[in-house]
């Protein structure tokens, strides 16, 4: 990095966490606080709304989920337009009429104390470690990349996210990640146009597709009703359905985010916004990867992008055989750009018989490229069967700090890590709240003033952060990070959401039924993951992730009737005749 990236990247950071002190300066009272005094406008609540959820990890590792699987995972968000349909329509207006704090607020009126603290404390569970793992895949993609200090980089990212949370609480938040989020696009956007330019003259935007598409990097819907297949537009609009209710619905984190609107319109507006814009945006950023990919047919590429990795390997007894099948990969790219170059001849001829054979040709290159990956993987692994060789996250930051001109490097590196703040900040300030609101306050005996709840949320809030840093220094990672946080949500998200559909819609369930349906639950949503789904026992999935959350919300909601049916049959039993 030069000076002119330290410049921009120092100064972005510091910028943003500076504004966001001086800006929200000064909470009142619990309801400015938590609810940042409800005048945000829509375009502030969808606008933060979207950045909590583009974390660091949809910047670093959703480029490489293209680069190595295509753009079939944008199927995951399917779901969410019409999940935001029914928040706008049934969980707004209800968490509004009741002047509710937190979504976990509500149980408490529709069942009872420990069914509210059960929610909150599920909730508590799988968002703190997501706010560990938020920190830690920046920081751990950073070091081994720059070769940064990892705790160094954990602790700073921590720290700044904690100062201007504590400080402003939810307007905080919500003021920065306008702010990030533009930072966030405007970088995404300028890359994208440098990977253009990057290409080959002849090679024109229509063209570059063309090219991804022969390697079936295009493919973006799949109809299929394979249930191993983890993306398929099934489980989108199921699976995905249920985790985007679950998420925005009931997840703190999003929930905070649009009870500081100012009207319920405005809170709608917000998530109609998100709805509306999602979908393309993670699209586009798919699409940044695809186009890494097509840069990478015509320039030499790493075996594994993870230089950790490389270093590693290279520096055992393996090294030769690494070197020997590096040659192998040099010699394979130089066939692979003839191969792109006949294919782009053909397509300019029209000749669809040369179409086809240059178009098989790149298969059966492509099939080699992989088969080298897979090789050079399994060589790091016997030279240190701890080393981290998935390398989708890395593909993304290696292409930035190789390719792209002085002064964009610090922006890129700005927008990870403001990304990775953006995220950190709307769990921390979610985190603090329902720990004050939920546990501290609803538990605490006696009457005290507003100042001492403001006190504790933002006591809790350091709390939290003290405790994602401490997750991130001993968090580990075996998949990509876009789909471990997902994996993490969709355990516990299921079964949250089950319990509000029964607050909901199943008015004659009490407290009692819900509470152990969604213990028991719980326990079996978690037997299923490792039994079907953890790919790491058996090596394959047996079951997608993204259905946990149709199976965990249908478990609850069935497990409930049939315990409340239960409960009436003995307090009710019928009369012998």
């Amino acid at each position: 990095m030069e000076i002119l990236d330290w410049v921009i990247l120092v100064g972005t950071l510091l910028f943003i966490v500076g504004y966001g002190v001086w800006k929200t300066r000064g909470s009142k009272n619990v309801d400015d606080y938590i609810r940042g005094g409800n005048d945000s406008k829509w375009w502030t609540i969808g606008l933060s709304v979207m950045a909590t959820q583009a974390s660091a990890i949809t910047f670093l590792s959703t480029p490489g989920q293209a680069f190595h699987d295509g753009m079939g995972f944008v199927q995951f968000y399917f779901g969410l337009p019409i999940a935001m349909v029914i928040i706008c329509l049934v969980f707004i207006p209800i968490y509004y009429k009741l002047k509710v704090y937190t979504a976990y607020e509500f149980l408490e009126n529709r069942f009872d104390l420990k069914t509210r603290s059960l929610s909150a404390i599920l909730f508590l569970i799988q968002r703190g470690l997501a706010a560990g793992i938020t920190i830690y895949a920046p920081a751990i993609i950073l070091s081994a990349v720059l070769g940064w200090n990892l705790k160094m980089l954990i602790v700073i990212i921590g720290v700044l996210v904690i100062i201007y949370t504590v400080s402003g609480g939810t307007k905080a938040v919500n003021t920065t990640q306008k702010q990030q989020m533009f930072i966030i696009m405007i970088g995404m956007f300028i890359t994208f146009f440098f990977i253009l330019g990057y290409l080959p003259s002849d090679i024109t935007f229509s063209k570059a597709l063309k090219i991804a598409g022969a390697s079936d990097k295009l493919n973006i819907i799949d109809f299929s009703f394979d249930t191993k297949s983890r993306y398929t537009f099934w489980s989108g609009i199921t699976g995905g359905l249920f985790l985007a209710l679950s998420y925005f619905g009931t997840d703190q984190s999003q929930v905070q985010r649009y009870l500081s609107g100012k009207t319920v319109r405005e809170s709608q507006l917000g998530l109609v916004f998100n709805g509306i814009f999602k979908i393309p945006m993670q699209f586009f950023i798919l699409l940044v990867g695809v186009m890494v990919f097509v840069f990478y047919q015509y320039n030499p590429a790493p075996l594994n992008f993870n230089p950790s990795a490389t270093n590693t390997v290279l520096n055992s007894e393996y090294a030769e055989d690494y070197k020997l099948l590096q040659a192998g990969q040099i010699s394979l790219e130089a066939k692979k750009k003839i191969a792109q170059n006949q294919f782009s001849a053909a397509l300019e001829l029209k000749e669809y018989a040369a179409i086809t054979k240059a178009k098989q040709q790149i298969i059966n290159i492509n099939k080699k490229d992989s088969t080298n990956r897979v090789i050079a993987k399994a060589l790091i692994k016997q030279a240190d069967a701890n080393a981290e060789t998935n390398d989708k996250d890395y593909v993304f930051i290696h292409f930035i700090l190789n390719n792209l001109p002085m002064g964009l490097v610090g922006l890129l590196l700005a927008v990870i890590l403001s990304a990775a703040m953006s995220s950190t900040a709307s769990e921390l300030n979610a985190l603090g709240t329902i720990t004050a609101l939920d546990l501290y306050k609803r538990n605490k005996k006696g009457t005290f003033s507003e100042n001492h709840y403001v006190l504790a949320s933002k006591a809790f809030t350091l709390l939290w952060g003290i405790i994602a840093i401490l997750i991130a220094f001993v968090a580990n990672l075996s998949d990509s990070l876009i789909e471990l946080v997902n994996i993490i949500g969709s355990i516990f998200y299921g079964n949250v959401l089950g319990i509000f559909l029964l607050a909901f819609f199943f008015k004659f369930v009490k407290g009692n039924a819900v509470f152990f349906a969604a213990i028991l639950t719980q326990v079996l949503v978690c037997i299923v993951y490792y039994n079907l789904i953890h790919i790491y026992s058996s090596g394959e999935e047996k079951l997608g992730y993204l259905w946990l959350n149709f199976i965990g919300a249908a478990l609850v909601i069935v497990i409930a009737l049939i315990f409340e049916g239960l409960d009436r049959l003995l307090k009710n039993p019928p009369i012998k005749v």
